[in-house]
């Protein structure tokens, strides 16, 4: 649908629907797979993801830089889905319950590595993995994580770092021995 949209805002002399439908349908994958990391729900992720594009539309002119549109929208999702939160009071429940409900993976050993990897990230604060999913699974640089989170490229830098060590600890590391987890005793600033 979209690519006949594009085709027809081309003939009718709108380039720049067309370049915006363009981008839209490049970032969608990746936004999706965002906001799905950020909320854990297929469902909301769509909605999140079809609520960013419609601000990312009326903000149309500010992406003209297809290298800075990306981190753009990234940053409108974020606000998107911080907007849901503030909006819609969410159930809490036990984290620990859920995962024992969860049906085991199959026997695969890579695929049991998989699992407890992706449990281990659940437990690592928001604050920390949320720049880590963006640098491993998105691929965006720590600036562009900057960016997209509006904090320091220095207080990336310590979310990263100290994301990596919970991510070790909770997989069953020994941090305690590494000269660098000195430095997440430092203060809680970023």
């Amino acid at each position: 649908m979209i690519a006949v949209s594009y085709m027809n805002d081309q003939k009718c002399g709108n380039p720049k629907r067309g370049r915006f439908l363009a981008l839209c349908e490049s970032l969608r994958p990746d936004l999706l797979r965002y906001v799905y990391w950020l909320s854990r729900d297929r469902d909301l992720a769509e909605d999140v993801v079809h609520e960013t594009l419609l601000r990312a539309w009326k903000a149309h002119h500010s992406l003209l830089d297809e290298a800075a549109a990306k981190i753009r929208v990234f940053a409108i999702a974020r606000r998107e889905y911080a907007r849901f939160l503030q909006r819609k009071r969410l159930v809490m429940v036990n984290a620990d319950e859920l995962i024992a409900q969860e049906e085991p993976m199959p026997a695969a050993v890579k695929d049991q590595d998989l699992a407890a990897i992706r449990e281990a990230l659940f437990k690592v604060p928001e604050k920390y993995r949320e720049p880590l999913v963006m640098q491993v699974l998105m691929g965006f640089s720590t600036s562009e994580i900057a960016a997209a989170l509006e904090v320091s490229r220095a207080a990336v830098l310590v979310r990263l770092f100290r994301g990596r060590q919970q991510l070790r600890a909770f997989c069953g590391e020994d941090i305690d021995s590494d000269p660098s987890a000195s430095a997440d005793h430092r203060s809680d600033s970023a």
